[in-house]
């Protein structure tokens, strides 16, 4: 994906909203980012405002009850939250972690694994100021 934010006749704000894959496809389809990045907010500072707005109108926070149930089905061990940005289970895997984001739209880390502030998850690259590029 990043390499396909160089490509030639890209608008600007397709460079900018192309960071992560599932923005890319919901932008491109006028829905909500299904992974609910917008929990993690400084991570939407590049998109255009029109997407922020459609996915923080879409973005819900979802029963800890529920949650806590889905999570144990799938193999969930010790305490399940839900914080402001992020639901944080212990003891699943990737694949089950990625079940609960997409069902709910909301972040789900692995307590073991945080996440690193201004940063794709745990992935060494982020965005060193606050509001990101200024292109329009």
């Amino acid at each position: 994906m990043l390499d396909a934010r160089e490509r030639p006749g890209l608008r600007a704000v397709e460079r900018r909203v192309l960071v992560h894959s599932s923005c890319a496809v919901a932008y491109a389809h006028g829905e909500a980012d299904y992974n609910g990045h917008i929990g993690i907010e400084e991570l939407c500072d590049i998109c255009p405002a029109e997407q922020v707005q459609r996915c923080r109108a879409a973005w819900v926070r979802p029963g800890i009850d529920e949650v806590t149930a889905a999570a144990r089905r799938l193999g969930a061990t010790g305490p399940v939250e839900i914080g402001e940005r992020a639901i944080i289970v212990e003891g699943l895997d990737e694949p089950p972690r990625y079940f609960l984001q997409h069902g709910y739209g909301f972040q789900c880390h692995d307590r073991s694994k945080p996440h690193h502030h201004r940063q794709h998850g745990r992935a060494p690259i982020g965005w060193p100021t606050q509001n990101g590029p200024t292109t329009p």
